[in-house]
Protein backbone atom coordinates (compact mmCIF):
# COMPACT_ATOMS: atom_id res chain seq x y z
CA UNK A 1 0.00 0.00 0.00
CA UNK A 2 1.55 3.40 -0.76
CA UNK A 3 2.12 5.68 1.86
CA UNK A 4 0.16 8.84 1.79
CA UNK A 5 1.95 10.42 4.70
CA UNK A 6 2.99 13.89 3.85
CA UNK A 7 6.22 15.37 4.74
CA UNK A 8 6.29 17.87 7.53
CA UNK A 9 9.68 19.23 7.28
CA UNK A 10 9.74 23.20 7.53
CA UNK A 11 11.77 25.58 6.62
CA UNK A 12 13.12 28.00 3.41
CA UNK A 13 12.03 25.86 0.09
CA UNK A 14 15.11 26.40 -1.77
CA UNK A 15 15.76 25.76 -5.72
CA UNK A 16 19.48 25.37 -6.41
CA UNK A 17 20.25 25.27 -10.42
CA UNK A 18 16.77 23.91 -11.57
CA UNK A 19 16.22 23.33 -14.95
CA UNK A 20 13.14 22.66 -17.22
CA UNK A 21 13.34 21.38 -20.79
CA UNK A 22 10.56 20.34 -23.24
CA UNK A 23 12.65 18.72 -26.27
CA UNK A 24 14.80 21.85 -27.71
CA UNK A 25 12.34 24.44 -25.25
CA UNK A 26 14.59 25.24 -22.03
CA UNK A 27 10.95 27.04 -20.17
CA UNK A 28 13.29 27.48 -16.74
CA UNK A 29 17.34 27.97 -17.39
CA UNK A 30 19.30 27.06 -14.18
CA UNK A 31 17.26 29.48 -12.01
CA UNK A 32 18.09 29.41 -8.12
CA UNK A 33 16.28 31.05 -5.48
CA UNK A 34 15.29 30.86 -1.78
CA UNK A 35 12.29 31.50 -0.37
CA UNK A 36 12.49 32.50 3.39
CA UNK A 37 9.81 30.44 5.61
CA UNK A 38 6.78 32.07 6.29
CA UNK A 39 7.09 35.12 3.91
CA UNK A 40 4.60 36.28 0.92
CA UNK A 41 7.21 35.31 -2.45
CA UNK A 42 5.68 36.71 -6.05
CA UNK A 43 6.75 35.01 -9.46
CA UNK A 44 6.23 38.19 -11.44
CA UNK A 45 6.49 37.67 -15.33
CA UNK A 46 5.00 38.00 -18.79
CA UNK A 47 3.35 34.90 -20.56
CA UNK A 48 5.80 31.69 -21.61
CA UNK A 49 8.41 33.37 -19.07
CA UNK A 50 8.51 30.31 -16.84
CA UNK A 51 7.06 30.91 -14.05
CA UNK A 52 3.76 28.55 -13.70
CA UNK A 53 6.78 25.64 -14.78
CA UNK A 54 8.49 26.91 -12.13
CA UNK A 55 4.96 26.69 -9.45
CA UNK A 56 3.91 23.20 -10.93
CA UNK A 57 8.13 21.77 -9.89
CA UNK A 58 7.73 22.94 -6.63
CA UNK A 59 4.02 21.58 -6.25
CA UNK A 60 5.33 18.18 -7.99
CA UNK A 61 3.44 18.28 -10.97
CA UNK A 62 6.49 18.62 -13.21
CA UNK A 63 10.00 17.15 -12.68
CA UNK A 64 12.89 19.29 -13.19
CA UNK A 65 15.40 17.74 -16.17
CA UNK A 66 18.19 19.40 -13.65
CA UNK A 67 18.50 21.16 -10.18
CA UNK A 68 17.05 20.21 -6.85
CA UNK A 69 14.35 21.84 -4.83
CA UNK A 70 13.84 21.51 -0.93
CA UNK A 71 11.92 22.59 1.94
CA UNK A 72 14.36 22.99 5.08
CA UNK A 73 16.55 20.15 4.65
CA UNK A 74 14.56 17.73 3.12
CA UNK A 75 15.16 17.15 -1.00
CA UNK A 76 11.85 17.41 -2.11
CA UNK A 77 12.60 17.54 -6.07
CA UNK A 78 11.06 13.79 -7.03
CA UNK A 79 8.87 13.37 -4.20
CA UNK A 80 4.76 12.55 -5.35
CA UNK A 81 3.12 15.85 -4.90
CA UNK A 82 0.37 13.98 -2.43
CA UNK A 83 3.85 13.31 -0.01
CA UNK A 84 4.92 17.25 -0.05
CA UNK A 85 3.48 19.29 2.32
CA UNK A 86 2.60 22.06 -0.59
CA UNK A 87 -0.70 22.99 -1.53
CA UNK A 88 -1.80 24.82 -4.55
CA UNK A 89 -4.80 27.26 -5.22
CA UNK A 90 -5.46 27.02 -8.91
CA UNK A 91 -7.20 30.12 -11.03
CA UNK A 92 -10.56 27.98 -11.53
CA UNK A 93 -10.48 27.06 -7.89
CA UNK A 94 -11.03 23.52 -8.61
CA UNK A 95 -14.44 23.12 -6.12
CA UNK A 96 -16.19 20.45 -5.93
CA UNK A 97 -19.62 21.05 -6.99
CA UNK A 98 -21.49 18.64 -5.77
CA UNK A 99 -20.44 19.22 -1.97
CA UNK A 100 -21.25 21.53 0.63
CA UNK A 101 -18.50 24.72 1.44
CA UNK A 102 -18.08 22.63 5.13
CA UNK A 103 -17.17 19.65 2.84
CA UNK A 104 -14.92 21.01 0.05
CA UNK A 105 -12.52 21.86 2.79
CA UNK A 106 -13.09 19.11 5.17
CA UNK A 107 -12.13 17.09 2.28
CA UNK A 108 -8.19 17.03 2.48
CA UNK A 109 -8.32 16.67 6.22
CA UNK A 110 -10.85 13.21 5.98
CA UNK A 111 -8.21 11.89 3.42
CA UNK A 112 -5.06 12.12 5.87
CA UNK A 113 -7.93 10.53 8.22
CA UNK A 114 -8.74 13.23 10.58
CA UNK A 115 -12.16 11.99 12.47
CA UNK A 116 -12.84 15.31 14.01
CA UNK A 117 -13.01 17.95 11.40
CA UNK A 118 -15.62 20.46 12.59
CA UNK A 119 -13.52 22.79 14.63
CA UNK A 120 -10.85 22.69 11.99
CA UNK A 121 -12.74 23.49 9.05
CA UNK A 122 -14.47 26.38 10.63
CA UNK A 123 -11.34 27.79 12.16
CA UNK A 124 -10.51 27.89 8.55
CA UNK A 125 -13.84 29.41 7.52
CA UNK A 126 -13.61 32.42 10.09
CA UNK A 127 -10.05 32.90 8.82
CA UNK A 128 -12.02 33.97 5.06
CA UNK A 129 -14.88 35.23 7.10
CA UNK A 130 -17.24 32.70 5.33
CA UNK A 131 -18.82 30.64 7.77
CA UNK A 132 -22.48 31.95 7.15
CA UNK A 133 -21.72 29.89 4.00
CA UNK A 134 -20.90 27.06 5.33
CA UNK A 135 -23.90 24.61 4.09
CA UNK A 136 -23.91 26.21 0.52
CA UNK A 137 -22.84 24.64 -2.57
CA UNK A 138 -20.23 26.50 -4.83
CA UNK A 139 -22.83 27.58 -7.93
CA UNK A 140 -23.87 29.98 -4.81
CA UNK A 141 -20.79 31.69 -4.62
CA UNK A 142 -19.72 34.82 -6.29
CA UNK A 143 -16.35 34.44 -7.75
CA UNK A 144 -14.72 35.93 -4.85
CA UNK A 145 -16.46 33.65 -2.27
CA UNK A 146 -15.28 30.84 -4.41
CA UNK A 147 -11.64 31.87 -4.40
CA UNK A 148 -11.44 32.50 -0.22
CA UNK A 149 -13.12 29.10 -0.33
CA UNK A 150 -10.33 27.63 -2.34
CA UNK A 151 -7.75 29.16 -0.27
CA UNK A 152 -9.51 27.84 2.92
CA UNK A 153 -9.36 24.54 1.77
CA UNK A 154 -5.53 24.65 1.46
CA UNK A 155 -4.61 26.44 4.15
CA UNK A 156 -6.74 24.07 6.31
CA UNK A 157 -4.01 21.22 5.57
CA UNK A 158 -1.92 23.19 7.25
CA UNK A 159 1.08 23.37 4.17
CA UNK A 160 4.35 24.49 4.71
CA UNK A 161 4.08 26.26 1.46
CA UNK A 162 0.97 27.49 -0.28
CA UNK A 163 1.30 28.07 -4.37
CA UNK A 164 -1.15 30.44 -5.81
CA UNK A 165 -1.07 30.00 -9.45
CA UNK A 166 -3.08 33.30 -10.73
CA UNK A 167 -5.51 32.64 -8.30
CA UNK A 168 -7.29 36.49 -9.17
CA UNK A 169 -7.05 36.62 -12.90
CA UNK A 170 -11.15 35.48 -13.05
CA UNK A 171 -12.12 38.37 -11.11
CA UNK A 172 -12.95 42.07 -11.82
CA UNK A 173 -10.82 44.56 -11.04
CA UNK A 174 -12.30 46.07 -7.76
CA UNK A 175 -12.85 42.67 -6.49
CA UNK A 176 -9.42 41.80 -7.24
CA UNK A 177 -7.81 44.44 -5.67
CA UNK A 178 -10.23 43.32 -2.55
CA UNK A 179 -8.56 39.90 -2.82
CA UNK A 180 -5.05 41.25 -2.75
CA UNK A 181 -5.60 42.79 0.57
CA UNK A 182 -7.14 40.05 1.96
CA UNK A 183 -5.05 37.66 0.96
CA UNK A 184 -1.94 39.34 2.51
CA UNK A 185 -4.07 39.49 5.61
CA UNK A 186 -4.51 35.51 5.26
CA UNK A 187 -1.17 35.15 5.02
CA UNK A 188 0.08 37.31 7.47
CA UNK A 189 -2.46 35.56 10.03
CA UNK A 190 -1.24 32.08 9.43
CA UNK A 191 2.68 32.52 8.68
CA UNK A 192 2.87 30.14 5.69
CA UNK A 193 5.08 30.93 3.04
CA UNK A 194 2.87 31.95 -0.13
CA UNK A 195 4.27 31.54 -3.51
CA UNK A 196 2.31 34.04 -5.47
CA UNK A 197 2.50 33.30 -9.41
CA UNK A 198 1.19 36.45 -11.54
CA UNK A 199 2.01 38.39 -14.52
CA UNK A 200 -0.30 41.47 -13.00
CA UNK A 201 2.43 44.00 -11.51
CA UNK A 202 0.21 45.48 -9.15
CA UNK A 203 -1.05 42.32 -7.91
CA UNK A 204 2.99 41.17 -7.14
CA UNK A 205 4.10 44.59 -5.80
CA UNK A 206 0.75 45.07 -3.46
CA UNK A 207 0.63 41.71 -1.58
CA UNK A 208 4.66 40.14 -1.94
CA UNK A 209 7.50 40.50 0.50
CA UNK A 210 10.00 39.55 -2.40
CA UNK A 211 9.60 39.75 -6.19
CA UNK A 212 11.77 37.73 -8.56
CA UNK A 213 10.72 39.28 -12.27
CA UNK A 214 11.12 36.44 -14.96
CA UNK A 215 12.12 36.59 -18.66
CA UNK A 216 13.02 34.16 -20.66
CA UNK A 217 13.56 31.09 -17.99
CA UNK A 218 15.70 33.59 -15.59
CA UNK A 219 14.91 35.67 -12.85
CA UNK A 220 15.91 39.07 -14.40
CA UNK A 221 15.74 40.74 -10.50
CA UNK A 222 14.87 40.00 -7.48
CA UNK A 223 13.85 42.25 -5.02
CA UNK A 224 11.18 44.15 -2.59
CA UNK A 225 8.25 46.21 -4.49
CA UNK A 226 10.52 49.41 -4.14
CA UNK A 227 13.60 48.14 -4.76
CA UNK A 228 12.54 46.60 -8.05
CA UNK A 229 10.52 49.66 -9.25
CA UNK A 230 12.77 52.66 -8.04
CA UNK A 231 16.30 51.10 -8.74
CA UNK A 232 15.67 48.14 -12.04
CA UNK A 233 18.85 46.59 -13.54
CA UNK A 234 17.76 46.07 -16.30
CA UNK A 235 15.24 47.67 -18.98
CA UNK A 236 13.18 44.69 -19.03
CA UNK A 237 12.27 45.48 -15.49
CA UNK A 238 12.44 48.97 -15.58
CA UNK A 239 9.61 48.19 -18.49
CA UNK A 240 7.90 45.50 -16.95
CA UNK A 241 7.10 46.90 -13.94
CA UNK A 242 5.15 50.13 -14.47
CA UNK A 243 5.90 52.59 -16.86
CA UNK A 244 9.50 54.36 -17.51
CA UNK A 245 11.17 56.72 -19.21
CA UNK A 246 14.94 55.73 -20.84
CA UNK A 247 17.13 57.83 -23.25
CA UNK A 248 19.98 56.20 -24.76
CA UNK A 249 23.06 57.87 -23.15
CA UNK A 250 26.69 57.71 -22.64
CA UNK A 251 28.44 58.16 -19.46
CA UNK A 252 31.56 60.38 -20.01
CA UNK A 253 33.05 60.34 -16.43
CA UNK A 254 32.32 58.82 -12.82
CA UNK A 255 33.92 61.01 -10.35
CA UNK A 256 33.28 61.07 -6.25
CA UNK A 257 29.83 59.47 -5.88
CA UNK A 258 27.68 60.42 -9.33
CA UNK A 259 27.95 59.93 -13.10
CA UNK A 260 28.00 62.33 -15.48
CA UNK A 261 25.85 60.99 -18.92
CA UNK A 262 25.40 62.51 -22.14
CA UNK A 263 22.39 62.05 -24.20
CA UNK A 264 21.42 64.38 -27.25
CA UNK A 265 23.94 67.20 -26.76
CA UNK A 266 22.37 67.51 -23.20
CA UNK A 267 24.04 66.32 -19.67
CA UNK A 268 22.58 64.75 -17.04
CA UNK A 269 23.64 63.38 -13.72
CA UNK A 270 23.00 60.20 -11.51
CA UNK A 271 24.16 58.49 -8.59
CA UNK A 272 26.52 56.47 -9.29
CA UNK A 273 24.74 53.99 -6.72
CA UNK A 274 22.09 53.96 -8.80
CA UNK A 275 24.30 53.03 -12.00
CA UNK A 276 23.55 49.27 -12.97
CA UNK A 277 26.56 48.76 -15.48
CA UNK A 278 30.12 49.41 -15.46
CA UNK A 279 30.09 49.98 -19.46
CA UNK A 280 29.67 53.41 -20.73
CA UNK A 281 27.09 52.75 -22.83
CA UNK A 282 23.65 52.87 -20.57
CA UNK A 283 19.96 53.57 -21.00
CA UNK A 284 19.31 56.71 -18.55
CA UNK A 285 16.04 56.03 -16.43
CA UNK A 286 13.18 58.37 -15.11
CA UNK A 287 9.71 57.07 -13.77
CA UNK A 288 6.92 59.69 -14.81
CA UNK A 289 5.69 60.45 -11.58
CA UNK A 290 9.29 61.78 -10.91
CA UNK A 291 9.39 64.49 -13.38
CA UNK A 292 8.17 67.77 -13.64
CA UNK A 293 6.97 70.26 -16.25
CA UNK A 294 9.69 72.96 -14.97
CA UNK A 295 13.13 73.73 -15.96
CA UNK A 296 15.07 74.68 -12.99
CA UNK A 297 16.90 71.47 -12.56
CA UNK A 298 20.13 69.89 -12.96
CA UNK A 299 18.56 67.23 -15.38
CA UNK A 300 16.40 69.09 -17.41
CA UNK A 301 15.18 68.71 -21.19
CA UNK A 302 13.71 72.53 -22.40
CA UNK A 303 11.74 72.98 -25.84
CA UNK A 304 9.69 70.18 -25.18
CA UNK A 305 6.09 70.04 -26.85
CA UNK A 306 2.78 68.16 -25.18
CA UNK A 307 1.00 65.98 -27.84
CA UNK A 308 -1.26 64.13 -25.75
CA UNK A 309 -3.33 64.74 -22.22
CA UNK A 310 -5.17 62.31 -20.43
CA UNK A 311 -7.38 63.20 -17.26
CA UNK A 312 -7.02 59.53 -14.93
CA UNK A 313 -8.94 61.19 -11.69
CA UNK A 314 -5.88 61.33 -9.08
CA UNK A 315 -3.45 62.21 -12.27
CA UNK A 316 -3.15 63.74 -15.51
CA UNK A 317 -0.25 61.71 -17.95
CA UNK A 318 0.66 63.61 -20.46
CA UNK A 319 2.95 63.34 -23.32
CA UNK A 320 5.62 65.34 -24.01
CA UNK A 321 7.86 65.22 -27.09
CA UNK A 322 11.57 66.10 -26.48
CA UNK A 323 13.11 68.20 -29.27
CA UNK A 324 14.90 64.82 -30.68
CA UNK A 325 11.23 63.23 -31.17
CA UNK A 326 11.48 61.46 -28.28
CA UNK A 327 7.73 60.99 -26.80
CA UNK A 328 8.34 61.08 -22.47
CA UNK A 329 5.45 60.19 -20.43
CA UNK A 330 4.88 62.67 -17.25
CA UNK A 331 2.41 62.16 -14.71
CA UNK A 332 1.03 64.99 -12.49
CA UNK A 333 -0.85 64.75 -8.99
CA UNK A 334 -4.28 66.66 -9.41
CA UNK A 335 -3.34 68.81 -6.77
CA UNK A 336 -3.55 72.87 -6.38
CA UNK A 337 -0.41 73.21 -8.21
CA UNK A 338 -1.68 71.26 -11.60
CA UNK A 339 -0.50 73.04 -15.07
CA UNK A 340 -3.39 73.75 -17.45
CA UNK A 341 -1.35 72.51 -20.62
CA UNK A 342 -3.16 71.56 -23.61
CA UNK A 343 -1.47 69.24 -26.79
CA UNK A 344 0.41 71.45 -28.66
CA UNK A 345 2.04 73.86 -25.44
CA UNK A 346 5.87 74.42 -25.10
CA UNK A 347 7.29 72.68 -21.99
CA UNK A 348 9.96 72.20 -20.36
CA UNK A 349 10.79 68.94 -18.14
CA UNK A 350 13.01 68.50 -15.00
CA UNK A 351 14.04 65.85 -12.72
CA UNK A 352 16.00 65.48 -9.83
CA UNK A 353 19.57 63.25 -10.23
CA UNK A 354 18.68 60.79 -7.09
CA UNK A 355 15.58 59.39 -9.18
CA UNK A 356 17.63 58.83 -11.94
CA UNK A 357 19.06 55.20 -12.69
CA UNK A 358 21.43 54.53 -15.47
CA UNK A 359 21.04 50.81 -17.33
CA UNK A 360 23.26 48.91 -19.70
CA UNK A 361 22.46 50.44 -22.66
CA UNK A 362 23.57 47.06 -24.92
CA UNK A 363 20.22 45.51 -25.01
CA UNK A 364 16.99 46.76 -25.97
CA UNK A 365 15.69 50.03 -24.82
CA UNK A 366 12.12 48.83 -25.11
CA UNK A 367 12.59 45.40 -23.84
CA UNK A 368 9.77 44.14 -21.33
CA UNK A 369 7.35 47.00 -22.84
CA UNK A 370 4.39 45.94 -24.50
CA UNK A 371 3.77 42.60 -23.48
CA UNK A 372 1.05 40.84 -23.84
CA UNK A 373 -0.22 40.72 -20.31
CA UNK A 374 -2.87 37.78 -20.73
CA UNK A 375 -1.98 33.84 -19.80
Amino acid sequence: MANNKVSQDTGDLKLDRVSKHYGDFCAVDDLSLIVPDGSFFALLGPSGCGKTTTLRMIAGLEEPSAGTISIGDTDITTQKSYRRNVNTVFQNYALFPHLTIFENIAFGLRRRGVKDVKSEVESALNLVEMAHLAERKPNQLSGGQQQRIAVARAIVNRPEVLLLDEPLGALDLKLRRQMQIELKRIQTEVGITFIHVTHDQEEAMTMADTIAVMNQGKIEQMGSATDLYEAPKTAFVANFLGQCNLIKGKITSRAGDKATVTAKGLTFEVPLSRVATSNDSVFLGVRPEKLRLDDTGVNSIKNCVVTDRSFVGTSTQYLVRAPWDLELVVFEQNDEGLHDLRVGDTVSLEWDPEHTFALDGAGDINAGADLDDEE
